[in-house]
């Protein structure tokens, strides 16, 4: 029997050379193929990639293609101080195990496009990192198949099973805002949370539903609002919402950027913070601490959340495997200056 169609007649393990024969293609190409090569066409490289995909192909993990062993760091968008929070977690997580960081983003999608994944696996590293970002089946089985392990941290939607991610408990940050808001006797008040189709800002709403809730406050519709979590989402949104008629008078900005949108917003209508309008925001980047009045927020583990990703995905590569797939550290209210009860 000839060697290539052993593996496919015998019912054991898929090989290289298996694999070839069922596609048609020559084992140099399937080769070319796992290793991101770009000299395959895009016809030929999916035909192989459907025969890996049908036999669950696993690789040996091999020698990384760089003297370094790296990790593969990337965001769905890298403009903020939240990113840089997220970057120190990994680099210092990283630099403790000698292993070297690539850095890219994908211009604001949640998934990353085939040639960047043909960089990823052209490079072989250790584990590759994602942020606010996910992937598609096909995806997942082009680094599965090369044993290329992969953690998500602060996942944007739901995660198939199995699927290891990092994240916090934004439900759990949405009550403790909202709770600290209306336990100050406000009983209108706002949220301006992330974009409706990420996962951690209708949690953060549902969070913000659940203090009403349980205050037996009914929540007014044109109050919830979804931004980008961004200062220019909470300065627009916000501006909205003051300019009502019978306006708010608290906000949760739903992240420490948009609170200062809205903080900015409300200084434009002459409105003092405290005294007229709370504002709450999220996260507890060090600027929280350095604007005046210094900020309320709720305090994310960006840095805990970066490193305890990092570690898993290490381990990951040596072959361990997570006891929890799922990991969602404690956020913590943290009350300064720009929260007051409301003006009688």
């Amino acid at each position: 029997m000839p060697a290539q169609d052993r593996g496919a007649a015998t019912g054991g393990p898929a090989t290289i050379a298996s694999i070839a024969a069922e596609a048609g293609v020559s084992v140099p190409t399937v080769s070319k193929v796992l290793n991101g090569r770009p000299d395959v066409a895009a016809s030929t490289r999916a035909r192989v990639e459907a025969a890996l995909e049908r036999h669950q192909y696993r690789r040996r993990r091999s020698a990384p293609a760089t003297p370094t062993p790296l990790i593969d760091l990337v965001f769905h968008q890298l403009d903020s101080a939240w990113s840089i929070e997220i970057i120190r977690g990994v680099e210092e997580a990283a630099a403790a195990a000698k292993v070297g960081v690539v850095l890219s983003e994908l211009g604001g999608e949640h998934r990353p496009p085939q040639d960047w994944l043909d960089g990823v696996l052209a490079r072989r590293p250790l584990g590759v990192l994602l942020v606010l970002s996910s992937l598609d089946q096909s995806q997942r089985h082009q680094l599965e198949s090369r044993s290329i392990p992969f953690v998500v941290v602060d996942t944007e939607g739901e995660q198939p099973a199995g699927v290891p991610t990092v994240g916090s408990n934004n439900w759990s940050g949405g009550l403790s805002a909202t709770r600290h808001l209306l336990g100050l006797g406000h009983r209108r008040v706002a949220i301006i949370s992330g974009p409706s189709d990420v996962l951690c800002s209708r949690a953060r709403i549902d969070g913000y539903r659940s203090a009403h809730d349980e205050a037996g406050i009914v929540v007014d519709p044109g109050l919830v609002r979804y931004g980008d979590f961004y200062v220019d989402g909470g300065y627009e949104h916000g501006k909205a919402l003051l300019s009502l008629p019978d306006r708010p008078t608290a906000i949760f900005a739903g992240s420490d950027m948009q609170a200062l949108g809205v903080l900015r917003a409300a200084r434009e209508l002459g409105l003092r913070i405290p005294e007229d309008l709370s504002v709450v925001g999220y996260d507890d980047l060090p600027l929280a601490g350095w604007i005046g009045p210094e900020l309320t927020t709720v305090h994310q583990p960006l840095h805990e959340m970066a490193g305890t990703a990092t570690r898993m995905l290490l381990d990951l590569a040596r072959g361990g495997r997570p006891m929890n797939q799922r990991l969602d550290l404690a956020t913590e209210l943290v009350v300064r200056e720009s929260t007051a009860p409301p003006q009688t």
